[in-house]
């Protein structure tokens, strides 16, 4: 396993919660859930290692090959990183991977070696064999949070997983000790969306009806000895909440999805493509959001559900930034999704990208991303698939990009109401992925994904066929004002990820590839 050492001295400051009931942002810029908070916006408020003045001097600190093996495209999970973790053996950086074959990896940070491992037991097998739509496999990225009051755990930091098989386990993320008997949180081999952890409930999304499971919402609360469940079901068929996030959650503990393609009629209860409040324990229907173009947008197979939203501040409002494949990105109030008609976002951006009307290569996927730089200007990142529209255009752009891009958009007040403004448009990127915001820097990912899931002659592409296609992902640093690049991985990673996204916490930038090699870029060990 090639590696490079790289100990630190560590300070033991951490800061203390952010508002809007997230679970803690630890010192040292730890990432403990996916985007960084239960709101998911994707910015690590107390990363400061990393700055525009030394970016430039990322390079690879270390690799390791994780003992994983995908399943089909499904590989390991997003990384996780409580930094300045208390330990028997010194003070670290423990980085979570979660392999799709139902194993779990903590790793030291600072060495990459392996801290602990457990392979989960499973029970049951899937009614039908693994494709890339379902893959029978774990895929919700984990949450780390404090150890359960019902566990057998005194205090500390906890590692939630869900298995493939539905089940939610609970380890000590320092001993990898059992907190909880294994607890069913999803029914069996479902395709399950990261988890989300808030005061004490966690929460899962569904999709594409993989293994008979309706697609939906579960929640749990851990402080319940029963670890009864609440459901939501988005519809009958369809209705998929892919985006892999999964849920949001806004400040009055709503929880908020996307959905994707299916039947809809508000009165029977099926939602699809709209954006959906529900309340945070008995995930009741509260809010809803449809699009005007619903029935186009379904028609044409643009999801909604292919990216899920991202809740930020900005001036009185509290807003939920959504979208889709359509390349159209909404504004919409927390306290009142669509108005009185459900059908009104405060703002709908013209198409920004997908000219095409391309459901597979082209729109918004994955997760939007946000932050408020030092003056006070709120910005919002959308990673594009495919290139923007002919009539989109940004002041700053480093040429075309026919592949995709990330595109940077600053939220302004327009005729009194939320808006977007193009700001600048990245270089050219191959299957953009989620970004990270730290320090006046975004972190972007070129996962090296091949996206097309037809052949020229309409015929359904096998795993394989769209393996040989693929190339290799590359990690940058770009200013957060220009999208300027600053540093560039280059030909370093040498497989693709796909639905993945970095990581960034205690100055390193984390990814992980489908093959399983866990990547860590960071500045060195510094000299005396």
């Amino acid at each position: 396993m090639p590696m490079r050492l790289a100990p630190l001295a560590r300070s033991l400051l951490f800061l203390s919660l952010f508002p809007i009931a997230a679970q803690a942002q630890f010192g040292r810029g730890s990432w403990t859930t996916f985007g960084g908070d239960p709101q998911r916006t994707g910015w690590n408020r107390t990363e400061n290692e990393l700055s525009a003045a030394n970016a430039k001097d990322l390079k690879l600190e270390w690799s390791v090959k994780l003992d994983t093996q995908p399943k089909e495209l499904t590989g390991p999970t997003v990384p996780l990183v409580r930094a300045t973790m208390a330990t028997p053996r010194g003070v670290k950086d423990l980085v979570v991977v979660a392999g799709a074959a139902d194993k779990v990896f903590v790793i030291d940070g600072d060495t990459g070696k392996l801290y602990w491992q457990k392979t989960l037991t499973i029970e049951g097998t899937p009614e039908r064999g693994d494709t890339w739509l379902c893959p029978n496999a774990l895929n919700a990225t984990p949450a780390i949070g404090p150890a359960p009051r019902t566990g057998s755990g005194m205090g500390g930091q906890a590692l939630y997983v869900l298995a493939s098989d539905g089940k939610l386990h609970a380890f000590n993320l320092v001993s990898g000790e059992d907190l909880l008997p294994p607890a069913p949180l999803v029914p069996p081999f479902a395709k399950a969306w990261s988890l989300n952890l808030v005061n004490g409930f966690l929460y899962a999304t569904t999709s594409q009806g993989c293994n008979g499971v309706k697609s939906g919402v579960y929640g749990m609360d851990l402080s319940d000895p029963s670890h009864k469940t609440a459901f939501f079901q988005a519809g009958t068929t369809g209705s998929g909440i892919w985006g892999r996030a999964g849920a949001a959650i806004a400040s009055d503990g709503k929880i908020i999805v996307e959905t994707g393609d299916g039947p809809n009629d508000v009165a029977k209860g099926l939602l699809s493509d709209s954006v959906i409040g529900l309340s945070p324990k008995d995930l009741k229907l509260a809010d809803y959001f449809t699009p005007s173009n619903r029935s186009w947008i379904t028609k044409k197979d643009l999801d909604m559900g292919s990216i899920g939203p991202a809740i930020f501040r900005f001036k009185s409002w509290e807003l939920a930034a959504a979208g889709g494949k359509e390349g159209v990105i909404f504004l919409l109030d927390t306290k009142s999704l669509g108005g009185a008609d459900h059908r009104t976002p405060l703002f709908r951006s013209p198409l920004y990208t997908n000219e095409e009307v391309n459901f597979a290569t082209k729109g918004f996927w994955g997760a939007f991303s946000t932050w408020e730089d030092p003056a006070g200007t709120r910005w919002l990142y959308a990673p594009a698939w495919g290139p923007p529209t002919s009539k989109t255009q940004f002041p700053i752009q480093y040429g075309e990009t026919p592949n995709g891009s990330l595109m940077a958009f600053k939220v302004e007040l327009r005729d009194d109401k939320p808006a977007l403004t193009p700001a600048w448009n990245s270089v050219d990127m191959s299957v953009p992925a989620p970004v990270v915001i730290a320090n006046g820097l975004v972190f972007a990912m070129s996962d090296g994904d091949y996206a097309p899931q037809f052949g020229a002659a309409g015929n359904l592409l096998s795993t394989q066929q769209r393996k040989v296609k693929t190339g290799h992902s590359v990690i940058y640093a770009l200013d957060a004002a220009t999208g300027k690049v600053l540093f560039s991985s280059g030909d370093t990673i040498r497989g693709f990820s796909h639905f993945s996204a970095p990581a960034v916490a205690g100055g390193r930038v984390y990814t992980v590839t489908h093959d399983g090699t866990l990547y860590a870029f960071g500045l060195g060990i510094p000299q005396p």
